[in-house]
């Protein structure tokens, strides 16, 4: 049996993660192996047609719950749409993009679906497809990838 190309990370439950080409340094993400894709919370999505006639996408990223501070607008190409299930049973057609994403000091690109997660206690999932990149998931722990700044974790604080 050979090895894999790369060694394998271990996540906690919830990790602080970078969306480095969206502008946004900190977000709190669930890593969630019950979730096929990941998903971030989107805000003002507007699908419209390039000049060279691609579809793309722009939206709104808001990294803090309840609040609007360093909030970033983002275009990107339209990946894919799919229809997804939520936990709650719930099903609802979703624009896919690809960004990068930075996990554990590791930077990959995921498929993320654009959606309303202000509901929800977290800003960002991060689903089975993104962790197949050599991610372990250790659910009891938390933040092994490193903590945000202490001033940033203070804006996050109560959201």
């Amino acid at each position: 049996m050979t090895e894999p190309p790369y060694s394998s990370t271990i996540v906690g439950w919830r990790e602080w993660v970078t969306l480095p080409g969206a502008g946004v340094p900190w977000i709190k993400a669930k890593i969630d192996t019950g979730a096929r894709t990941s998903s971030l919370h989107a805000f003002d999505v507007e699908e419209f047609r390039r000049d060279d006639g691609s579809d793309a996408v722009r939206f709104g990223v808001r990294p803090w719950q309840d609040s609007d501070e360093d909030a970033v607008v983002v275009e990107c190409p339209v990946h894919d749409r799919r229809t997804v299930r939520s936990s709650s049973g719930h099903t609802e057609e979703r624009v896919v993009v690809l960004m990068d994403v930075t996990l554990h000091g590791r930077m990959m690109s995921a498929e993320i679906t654009l959606t309303n997660r202000d509901e929800m206690g977290f800003r960002m999932l991060i689903g089975r497809e993104a962790l197949r990149n050599g991610f372990l998931v250790s659910p009891g722990e938390s933040f092994l990838g490193g903590r945000a700044p202490r001033p940033v974790r203070r804006l996050n604080r109560g959201r």
